[in-house]
């Protein structure tokens, strides 16, 4: 099918059987967040996979996935430390890597293990096709406090675009993780931010581009792809996830009449 078909739509079907009939180098960018492997509950045995059959799953959907992407296109990945280094080895025999993200999802300082250090992050890679990669760091610079600039007042700074734009953000992302109060929250178990995969979508995917989601959980990168005019294609296993993702869109939808419909 031509890869109108597929855009600003949601299956409900796996990632590994809907793939494939996506026309190859037609996706700017992939947001993946897929299971862990650490035995989280999405309604299936997902994430309840042996060590070995996770990683290779993990490569299974990679090698269906990567030449979907445009020579222009890249990839994020959501991983725990547990398995970014396997994960990372494979990635790099296909891709460049351009950075290794940490987030830390601020997890207040109390209880956690006592026979190790409290694991308070995520591993986030960062790959694209080729070094010729889309990237727009003018959408994502983080402004300087009023402060900052007027300390950065001499003449050799006054016009210099990064002092009046900001700065390039570090890879190293502090945004707290979604507490059940927050006003963000889906009934979903891992639910990433929506500042952390704007940031992604902003910057890598031009407007007007398609973003591939393969495991769409509760919707964010949907969610951010509407509130920023790129285009999506989703996929979720999960029919009540499916059913949280579609009342998502119908709410961006009526509060922001200019969203793309789906």
């Amino acid at each position: 099918m031509p890869i109108s078909d597929y855009i600003d739509k949601l299956f409900n079907c796996s990632a590994l059987d809907g793939i494939p009939g996506i026309p190859d180098a037609s996706i700017d960018l992939i947001i993946a967040d897929p299971p862990y492997g650490l035995g989280k509950d999405y309604g299936n045995d997902s994430d309840k996979k042996s060590r070995s059959d996770f990683l290779q799953w993990s490569i299974s959907w990679l090698e269906i996935a990567i030449p979907k992407l445009k020579p222009s296109g890249s990839l994020y990945i959501f991983t725990t430390w547990r398995y970014s280094p396997e994960i990372f080895v494979y990635l790099k025999s296909r891709m460049v890597m351009i950075n290794e993200i940490i987030w830390d999802r601020k997890v207040p300082s109390m209880g956690g293990s006592t026979r190790r250090f409290s694991s308070v992050h995520d591993t986030i890679g960062f790959f694209a096709v080729s070094k010729d990669y889309y990237f727009d760091l003018d959408a994502v610079r983080i402004p300087y406090d009023p402060q900052t600039k007027k300390a950065r007042s001499r003449s050799i700074f006054v016009g210099k675009k990064w002092l009046e734009k900001g700065y390039n953000p570090k890879d190293v992302w502090s945004v707290s993780r979604l507490h059940r109060i927050h006003s963000e929250r889906e009934d979903h178990p891992t639910q990433k931010p929506l500042e952390i995969v704007e940031r992604m979508v902003k910057a890598s995917c031009p407007p007007e581009g398609i973003v591939l989601d393969p495991f769409a959980g509760s919707g964010t990168t949907v969610a951010a792809c509407l509130l920023h005019g790129r285009h999506y294609i989703a996929y979720e296993i999960n029919p009540q996830y499916c059913a949280i993702i579609r009342q998502r869109i119908q709410r961006i939808q009526q509060d922001a009449p200019s969203a793309q419909q789906p």
